[in-house]
C-alpha cells in the first residue's frame, strides 16, 4: 500500500501543485492521499477524476500530519533535495511494503527529516515536488504504470491525436 502525504498545502497558493501531486500519486499507483490542510474542493475534484478515469484511490484533507506519520505502520519516505539519492533508496525501499511518501509544499519542518525512515532526493538539486514524486513512484514500480479499467473513460494510445473512449 502506498500513501502520499502532502504537508504545507496552502489552498489559494498551492491549488494546482497539490492537485498535480494527487493526480501523479493516482496515476503512478498510490492508494491513499492525505493533505494536512482541509480543502473540500480538492477532495471533490479528485474524487470526480477517479470516477471518470478510474482508480480506487482515497483522499482525506485536514489531517494532522504528525499523527499520520507517527501512526503509520510502514516505511516513511520523505522526498527532498537533501536526501539519499533515489538510486540508493531503490536498494532500500521495496514496492511490496507499506510506504508513506511525504511531499512538502512550503519549508518542511525539521521533524519530518527526523521522523522519516529515509530522506530521498531526486537529483540533489532544487526541483519540483511533482516531478520527484513521479520519478520515485515510477522507479518503485519498476518503471511500469498501473492500468485503470474501472473508470468511465479511457485514453487509447495514438501517435497523432487524442482518442478517448467510454468504458463498457
Amino acid at each position: 500500500m502506498i500513501t502520499v502525504l502532502r504537508i504545507g498545502h496552502r489552498p489559494e497558493r498551492d491549488k494546482r501543485i497539490t492537485t498535480h501531486v494527487a493526480l501523479v500519486a493516482r496515476a503512478f499507483g498510490a492508494q491513499h492521499i492525505l493533505v494536512d490542510t482541509r480543502d473540500p474542493d480538492l477532495e471533490k475534484n479528485f474524487i470526480s477524476t477517479c470516477e471518470r478515469w478510474g482508480g480506487q484511490v482515497s483522499i482525506r484533507t485536514g489531517v494532522k500530519w504528525k499523527d499520520e506519520v507517527r501512526n503509520f505502520k510502514g516505511r516513511i519516505v520523505h522526498l527532498t533535495m537533501y536526501g539519499e539519492t533515489v538510486d540508493k533508496a531503490m536498494d532500500i525501499v521495496k514496492s511490496d511494503e507499506d510506504i508513506m511518501i511525504v511531499v512538502g509544499a512550503e519549508k518542511v519542518p525539521r521533524e519530518v527529516y527526523d521522523m522519516a525512515t529515509i530522506n530521498v532526493s531526486v537529483g540533489n538539486q532544487p526541483h519540483s515536488e511533482v516531478a520527484a514524486l513521479a520519478i520515485f513512484l515510477y522507479r518503485l514500480a519498476d518503471c511500469t504504470m498501473p492500468d485503470f479499467d474501472d473508470g468511465q473513460m479511457k485514453i487509447l494510445p495514438n501517435p497523432r491525436g487524442k482518442t478517448v473512449v467510454e468504458n463498457e
